[in-house]
């Protein structure tokens, strides 16, 4: 992306905004897959744009729907019907939009269902489990014509939109590497034992196209992301956000070769993702390198997430609730910052990355998180895990979506589903 097409990005996510605030009437009726802590916060969002009319909530926990249809009631006049199976909602109700927010395993099955069943779809990040889900989703929201944002809010984030444009500037200078990180608190855990699911719950059709393990309370709710078979980690959970801010940056698509190590160092409870994980990706013109770790919170590092970009001018460091910092080479120009404007609750900006996908209905434009953009920065997080299991360092070759020369790692580019569910087909 030059410059010209980010400013044209960053115009069209404000300008989302504005459009909203003429809109009286429409109504888009409006569906949701996953009733769980993040989808609520994207619904929520959605009933407060005064444009969506929820006549559908689907989710296999009756615990988590209840209260969800609940909230929505209270919060409109809408008497959404409850499903279990989203073929079902999608076939009866035929949703104008259709959000979906369950486990990261399920997301390309109910998304390329939706588009295909005529919804404009917001899906949440990671866009899938496997790279080869993420090009199906992209083929089948181009067939459908729909529009599909995906949940990387920071690209529409006020601090993320002026720190990028700092950053295309040329005012840190040219930059050689960038360094992604989150470094969280926790110590070693403590193993859960296997339990019968909670009451009413569909176990079976939770796991759907992943393999069937017993329940376990570190899985649901929220903990899949820290099991592999539904999941990548902190990888895959958190690296998204920041690889997409640095392809966002970069006009290079993708990276050439890729290498990673992890290890589970210090935890020892039910998850099995790791705790600790360092990933190199060379760019043509530059190195991004990612690490994370579980353990060790501390006062000593002045921030726990972000991106640093490394430029002849200076480091710039692109946070979340610390907002955007630039530090100059040169000591005796002043320290640059901006602080963030996030909303509650979770201190995000789902806010005004639905209304840029309202906007992008109307407008018949791509979303400013398109799936295609989605698509390429799940993969680096994807490319990353697979580095690590395979045990080596692997050669991408971006535009044919292969790993140059090596069988074994390009059998990982997609997995197995448990049947019935078939895997689905670019």
């Amino acid at each position: 992306m030059n410059r010209r097409n980010f400013l044209q990005d960053a115009a069209a996510a404000g300008l989302a905004v504005n459009i909203l605030g003429g809109q009286t009437n429409r109504k888009y009726t409006t569906a949701l897959t996953g009733t769980g802590w993040w989808g609520m916060n994207i619904l929520r969002e959605a009933i407060a744009s005064g444009e969506c009319k929820v006549v559908a909530l689907c989710d296999v926990d009756p615990n988590q729907l209840g209260p969800a249809v609940a909230e929505v009631e209270k919060l409109s006049s809408d008497r959404p019907k409850q499903y279990k199976d989203f073929r079902e909602m999608l076939a009866k109700e035929k949703p104008e939009i259709a959000i979906v927010a369950p486990p990261d395993h399920w997301h390309p099955l109910v998304a390329i269902e939706a588009v295909q069943a005529g919804a404009h779809v917001y899906v949440e990040k990671p866009i899938g489990h496997t790279l080869k889900e993420g090009r199906a989703m992209v083929n089948a929201a181009r067939a459908a014509n729909r529009v599909v944002q995906v949940g990387t809010h920071r690209r529409v984030s006020p601090h993320n939109i002026s720190g990028m444009e700092f950053l295309r500037s040329g005012k840190a200078g040219k930059i050689g590497m960038v360094r992604a990180f989150v470094h969280s608190g926790g110590g070693p855990g403590q193993k859960t034992p296997d339990s019968d699911p909670p009451a009413g719950m569909d176990w079976n059709m939770w796991c759907g196209p992943a393999p069937l393990r017993p329940y376990n309370k570190s899985l649901h709710p929220r903990g899949f992301r820290y099991h592999l078979d539904y999941a990548n980690g902190v990888l895959g959970d958190w690296g998204i956000h920041w690889f997409d801010q640095i392809l966002w940056w970069t006009e290079e698509k993708y990276p050439r070769r890729i290498y990673s190590t992890a290890a589970r160092r210090i935890k020892q409870d039910s998850t099995d993702a790791p705790d600790t994980q360092v990933a190199t990706f060379e760019f043509e013109s530059f190195t991004a390198v990612w690490e994370h770790r579980q353990y060790a919170a501390n006062n000593a590092e002045k921030t726990a997430i972000g991106c640093y970009f490394y430029g002849t001018e200076g480091t710039f460091h692109m946070g979340w609730l610390d907002g955007w910092t630039f530090y100059p080479a040169d000591r005796k120009k002043p320290v640059v910052h901006e602080e963030p404007k996030l909303n509650a609750p979770d201190t995000q900006n789902i806010r005004e990355l639905f209304a840029d996908f309202l906007a992008s209905i109307k407008s018949g434009r791509r979303a400013v998180c398109d799936i295609e953009k989605g698509h390429l920065s799940t993969n680096m997080s994807l490319l990353g895990m697979l580095s690590w299991k395979v045990g080596r360092s692997v050669q991408w070759d971006g535009e044919k979506e292969r790993i140059v020369g090596d069988d074994e790692a390009n059998k990982l580019l997609s997995r197995p589903y448990r049947a019935p569910w078939k895997y689905p087909k670019a």
